[in-house]
Formats: structure tokens, C-alpha cells, sequence
């Protein structure tokens, strides 16, 4: 069976898989591991982010970013690799690449508060003094994104004819992260690197990533025929996309499409973009072993076995955030 080529991402109501009509619920998993099989994105409407936290959380967010650059790099610690706080301008680049993305961004990290032990492998997340409101704000979008993922991941068990809570305990207190990105003005274009970009193309790392509507367009994917298509998350709408990790656990039935942030015309890169995704990542022993039911002798494996933390590590250094 030939890939679809799709020209939009699919879009797809996440209430068919909560609502409790088996039938809706039914597609619901078969039309998603489709667009997952085929392009690796769908937008979902009726996930648990509202309109509202969400302006809100980019109100504050375009707070911090106006901040003097002395005061935002107060909040950028040494030897957390970009973990948690304040990550700087072109600090990370794409895997492959040695130019910097034209971005600043912020990390928001899990928040272990039962005595779970694995607290102990996550750095404390990092609070601007000059914005209070950031905590509250930022800690329920982690919250309501990470329940979203959740059953995103179920219906992607279903999907693979695994147990619906295959990845409940997998992803309780996993290494998730909350990125505010600033895609910053530049106000003359020919004083950066002529091959610098917002975002450079690249696979996300983990499971799978849900993106706030950006504050305007720009980002794109790689479809299989090598056409790039733009792709805009509507107010209502998370989009919700197959990461590395996921691709590799899947032997590629899942695919981890390549996407970038194209910059504006000239005219426009001094205006400034703004964008909120939330990587999903499980729990550090997580094993990214090939599952059974994904090799056959037609889809032989395709990676080494591999830990998700281990995992993590290694594309952290790739990318420029670990030494």
C-alpha cells in the first residue's frame, strides 16, 4: 500500500476516542495511526488546553522574552544542558547542522511531588522573579498537555494492538518538557549566517510532541515525495506529532517526519514569532526496543536497543545542548 500524500494535516476530535461511543472511538484509532503511518502529524480538537490558558500562558511568555537579555540569561545555568530555565539565542542547532537556530526558548520540566524516586533524576525548574504568574500558568498547560498525551498514547497502543495503558506507568513522571520559543526580530537580515533559520529541518526526539497555535506561520512539513506543506494549528486545535522515540519503539511503522520554521520574507524578519510545544517523553529506563509486533521479515529492525534517557543524551549533544 502506497503512502497518502496528503496536502493539510489530518484533523481529527479527540472526543471520538474519550466520548464513549465505541464506534467513534474505533476510527478514531484507525484514522490516527493512518496519519501517523503516512505523515506523522494530525491536528486535534477537544483535548484539555483551553483557548484561554493558552493566551494566557503566551502573554506571560512574551513578557519574559521582552526582558533585557542581562535579565533573561539570569534564569540560563550553567550545567543543566538546557534542561530547565532560560536556553539563549542560537545556543541549539539541528542535528547535522553547526549554524544556530535564529531562537531563544524556556524549559519547563516535570514536577515529582509523591515521593516518586525518580525526582531525583530531574533538575528543580527555574521561576523568572520578574513574572510570579509564570509558575501557576505554566505548570496547569503541563499538566492539561500531558493529560491530552496520554490519550493520545492510548489510542496509539490501540492502535498497535497493545494493551490501552501500555504507556500509562511509561510516561507517569516522564521527562516531559513545556518549550516556550521566541523566534526573535531581526532587524537586519544580512548580519546573520546566510544559512541560519528559525528552525532548521529536524525530527523531534520523543514520543510524541503537542504544539499550541504559533503566533504566526512558518512551520512545515516534509511529506514523502519531498514536497514541504505548510501546517497551522487553529486556535481550538493541538497539533500533535510522531517523535524519534516513538519512530524507533515502532521499527518506523510510526514515522517521525522531518519539519522546520522557514524564515519570513525579508521584509517581515523583524517581526517576531512565537510558539509553545510540549515534548512528551517517557520515564528515562524506558526500553526503545523495537516492539515484536512491529518486526516481520518484510520490516526487519532497523535500530540497536536503547534506553530512553540513554537516547536522550545522545541527540542533546548532537543538537549542541550537552556537552
Amino acid at each position: 500500500m502506497t503512502d497518502i500524500l496528503y496536502d493539510q494535516v489530518p484533523s481529527l476530535d479527540l472526543a471520538d476516542f474519550t466520548g464513549g461511543d465505541p464506534i467513534k472511538r474505533e476510527k478514531f484509532v484507525a484514522d490516527l495511526g493512518t496519519a501517523y503511518k503516512d505523515i506523522g502529524f494530525v491536528a486535534i480538537r477537544n483535548h484539555y488546553l483551553t483557548d484561554d490558558l493558552s493566551a494566557r500562558l503566551y502573554d506571560v511568555i512574551k513578557r519574559f522574552f521582552a526582558l533585557p537579555d542581562s535579565a533573561k540569561q539570569r534564569y540560563e545555568i550553567e550545567g543543566l544542558a538546557g534542561q530547565r530555565g532560560y536556553i539563549g539565542k542560537g545556543k541549539e542547532h539541528a542535528k547535522g547542522r553547526n549554524t544556530g537556530d535564529l531562537k531563544e526558548f524556556y524549559h519547563v520540566g516535570q514536577e515529582v511531588l509523591d515521593g516518586d524516586p525518580i525526582k531525583k533524576e530531574y533538575p528543580d525548574n527555574i521561576w523568572p522573579t520578574e513574572l510570579p504568574e509564570f509558575e501557576s500558568i505554566a505548570l496547569d498547560v503541563y499538566q492539561r498537555l500531558e493529560q491530552t498525551g496520554v490519550q493520545m498514547l492510548r489510542a496509539i497502543a490501540l492502535y498497535l494492538q497493545l494493551p490501552e495503558n501500555y504507556f500509562d506507568q511509561r510516561v507517569k513522571h516522564g521527562n516531559s518538557i513545556l518549550r516556550p520559543i521566541h523566534y526573535f526580530p531581526i532587524e537586519n537580515p544580512d548580519a546573520v549566517p546566510a544559512d541560519a533559520v528559525r528552525a532548521a529541518e529536524h525530527g523531534d526526539i520523543n514520543l510524541i510532541t503537542l504544539l499550541m497555535g504559533a503566533s504566526a506561520d512558518g512551520l512545515q512539513v516534509l511529506r514523502r515525495d519531498g514536497k514541504w506543506i505548510p501546517i497551522t494549528a487553529l486556535p481550538e486545535q493541538l497539533v500533535v506529532n510522531v517523535g524519534d522515540m516513538l519512530e524507533r519503539l515502532t521499527n518506523k511503522k510510526l514515522k517521525s517526519t522531518i519539519h522546520r520554521v522557514v524564515n519570513p520574507p525579508r521584509s517581515q524578519m523583524n517581526k517576531p514569532r512565537y510558539s509553545i510545544p510540549f515534548f512528551m517523553h517517557p520515564r528515562s529506563e524506558m526500553s526503545l526496543a523495537a516492539l515484536p509486533g512491529c518486526v516481520d521479515e518484510a520490516n526487519p529492525k532497523m535500530w540497536d536497543d536503547i534506553t530512553a534517557g540513554d537516547f536522550l543524551n545522545q541527540r542533546l549533544r548532537e543538537i549542541g545542548l550537552k556537552k
